[in-house]
């Protein structure tokens, strides 16, 4: 086995180093999740602390790993009753992204359960991982179906694995820890929940300390057997602690007091549901045991606050998340108990202000605070309740003229997007086969059975109607003379199931002078932020051309984070003139591109315009025209959000939704609650249109 990176030996990274212990002490904690920008040695940390894990008691021979003080009386292996036991090293078990159903889960044999009626099954990961650590790198780009079952898993602590009236069920009771870079995409809010704590990791920018990480990485590289040795006394004493604290934690009081103030703080921040309280409480009496104490203080639930509700306060996907922590101090201050461990307010008690309030010390967890409550107004970038007169600037705005752009129009600045909505749903036609999604109808391993096919390689969703109707003419031949029927490998069929896929959505964002109303822009870059948000809850991948002055630009390239194409959206400044096709253009570009990487993920094109095309050459509208057919010549589907506002309308992205065989659909019609059916799908018109063609 390889030498693993000394836990002491990370450099910095405090908070992530006293996460991962606490669940060492704590294991009820519920896990870690670690955010962070890539090669910040979030891994490396992880890996690490499985060594310092002290030996798991297991039933000798055991391959679900019951503990002989209390085996699974359901085991697959069992009855334990009078097996010997013995003593393994805590096992770390790695969940890779592109695993399979069978790899995490198990798997049964289905030729043997069908022709014997045995359950001979082969355990996955979870069962590995009981009663240690499952660890997924990368975990915001699990698929679907395995976040399901992990989320099953850890919620009834057992994995049930049932095909065709078999099943089996087996303990799964593991610490949870998985590490993201949130640049690549966010994860579901049901898993983000199961995560007890969460830290924000980023590299030092200090160079001394830069240095010394550099230092020690290049030595271990270099002989890691040498470089373990020299950290072997602190990896000892630092085990000998976790051991210490873990004897201890029995013995720590919770009191109301501490008690009070988990809730009023959960209370404060409008967390969801119970668990935050549950884990803030399991933190805060794991801090206390950590320090070598049996009572929790306000400092211990204050730190255990910064460690785990950060992630759960999140409102929505485009929420970074973080606490305030000034409000924090003013919540614990007022509910703290007269018998807390705490310096002593002063004589008249906790006055609305004053010196040396909490907020003064240095504040733990390293979460980057955000305000929690309304955020200034600015006059410069008003919330736009919906489509204004296009040239009405608001009451108080009289912009002053900005930096010409290159089309000749006044270039403004960028403005808040408004408020967003709920989104007709927008899917791509036909019937695809890329990743498993929520858009649009896909083959795929998890859906509704709608037939069955002779299997390529080994099977997995096994169709026993067709089996045994395949098996039955041969029941003479075979020489069947009992009730069991007999079946061959040439009997078996897989099922094919239809279920949902994610798309590539690729926004073509109008920024020009036409679009630069302050009031209609707002209006505009909310109903896309409304359709970024549909897109993170559908798991599609997105991306974001913008075409202003005399070109078109990728504000984004094809990305599976939602976050970031926010954030460029917020940005945008508009100005200068309408070069339609060149965005167009921009986009074909950015989808053939896509098309060679992911060939199985298909697009969808939302064109986010007036329609008018007032540059790019000495016919704009015509060259416009023929962008738009070249993304209807290879099938690409398309939607135009019409932003043409005020009592006289031109028609305009009417005009250009039927040149790329798509649907146009107004700000208003964009939302849910618009006249029902009016953009459930995309593909009855577009049908129509192509045959009229």
């Amino acid at each position: 086995m390889s030498t693993r990176y000394p836990f002491t030996a990370v450099v910095g990274m405090d908070d992530l180093r006293l996460a991962l212990l606490l669940n060492a002490v704590s294991p009820a904690v519920g896990g870690v999740l670690v955010r962070g920008e890539k090669g910040t040695a979030k891994s490396t940390a992880v890996r690490a602390l499985a060594d310092l894990l002290p030996e798991v008691p297991v039933v000798a021979g055991c391959r679900f790993s019951c503990d002989p003080a209390s085996p699974d009386p359901a085991c697959p292996d069992g009855p334990h009753e009078s097996t010997p036991a013995a003593a393994r090293p805590a096992r770390m078990v790695e969940l890779p992204v592109g695993a399979s159903e069978d790899r995490l889960v198990g798997a049964l044999d289905i030729e043997r359960a069908l022709a014997e009626g045995v359950k001979a099954f082969e355990p996955g990961l979870l069962a590995d991982a009981h009663r240690g650590i499952l660890y997924v790198d990368e975990v915001n780009l699990l698929h679907d179906h395995l976040i399901d079952l992990l989320l099953d898993a850890a919620a009834m602590g057992s994995s049930y694995v049932e095909r065709e009236g078999v099943s089996v069920r087996h303990a799964a009771r593991f610490l949870l820890v998985g590490t993201m870079n949130p640049e690549e995409g966010e994860l579901r809010p049901q898993l983000l929940d199961r995560f007890g704590l969460t830290v924000e990791v980023a590299a030092s920018r200090e160079p001394e300390q830069r240095v010394e990480v550099v230092r020690r990485r290049l030595a271990f590289d270099d002989d890691p057997t040498a470089f373990a040795a020299r950290w072997s006394g602190e990896e000892t004493a630092l085990r000998e602690r976790i051991a210490t604290a873990r004897a201890l934690l029995p013995s720590v009081v919770l009191g109301d007091a501490a008690l009070l103030q988990i809730a009023a703080t959960c209370a404060a921040f409008e967390v969801d549901g119970m668990r935050a309280d549950i884990v803030m409480a399991r933190t805060a009496t794991a801090l206390a045991a950590w320090a070598g104490r049996t009572e929790v203080t306000s400092e211990d639930v204050r730190q255990a606050a910064l460690l785990a509700l950060p992630h759960r306060r999140r409102r929505n996907p485009f929420d970074a998340p973080g606490l305030d922590e000034d409000r924090l101090d003013e919540t614990l201050e007022r509910f703290q108990g007269e018998g807390d461990e705490d310096p002593d307010p002063g004589p008249e008690g906790p006055g609305p202000e004053g010196p040396g309030g909490p907020g003064d010390g240095g504040g733990g967890g390293g979460v980057p605070p955000q305000g929690d409550g309304p955020a200034p107004e600015s006059s410069t970038a008003p919330h736009g309740d919906g489509p204004a007169p296009e040239n009405a600037p608001a009451p108080d705005e009289a912009p002053a003229p900005a930096p010409q752009g290159s089309g000749g129009v006044g270039e403004r600045s960028a403005v808040k997007a408004a408020e967003p909505f709920r989104t007709k749903m927008l899917s791509v036609p036909g019937l695809g086969e890329g990743a498993a999604g929520r858009r649009s109808r896909a083959r795929t391993e998890h859906g509704r059975t709608t037939g069955a096919v002779r299997p390529r390689g080994a099977l997995t969703k096994l169709h026993l109607a067709a089996t045994v109707h395949a098996a039955a003419p041969h029941q003479r031949a075979r020489g069947r003379s009992g009730p069991r029927l007999v079946v061959r490998r040439d009997d078996l069929r897989q099922a094919t199931r239809e279920g949902r896929e994610g798309n590539l959505v690729l926004f073509a964002v109008d920024a020009s002078g036409s679009m630069a109303a302050r009031r209609r822009m707002s209006a505009v870059k909310g109903a896309v932020l409304s359709l970024l948000l549909d897109a993170y809850q559908r798991r599609d991948k997105v991306g974001l051309v913008t075409f202003r002055g005399r070109d078109a630009e990728v504000a984004l390239p094809p990305t599976s984070s939602v976050d970031a194409a926010a954030a460029r959206l917020e940005q945008l400044p508009t100005g200068g003139r309408t070069p339609l096709s060149a965005g167009l253009l921009k986009a074909h570009d950015v989808l053939r591109v896509e098309r060679l990487r992911d060939p199985s993920r298909r697009p969808l094109l939302v064109v986010v315009t007036d329609g008018r095309a007032t540059g790019g050459g000495a016919d704009p509208v015509a060259l416009a025209a023929r962008a738009a057919r070249l993304h209807a010549s290879e099938g690409t589907a398309a939607v135009v959000v019409d932003c043409e506002t005020g009592p006289v309308r031109l028609g305009l992205a009417g005009d250009l939704a039927r040149e790329l065989g798509g649907t146009a659909v107004t700000l208003d019609e964009l939302r849910a609650d618009a006249i029902a059916g009016l953009v459930r799908n995309v593909q009855a018109e577009q049908y129509t249109t192509r045959r009229a063609a």
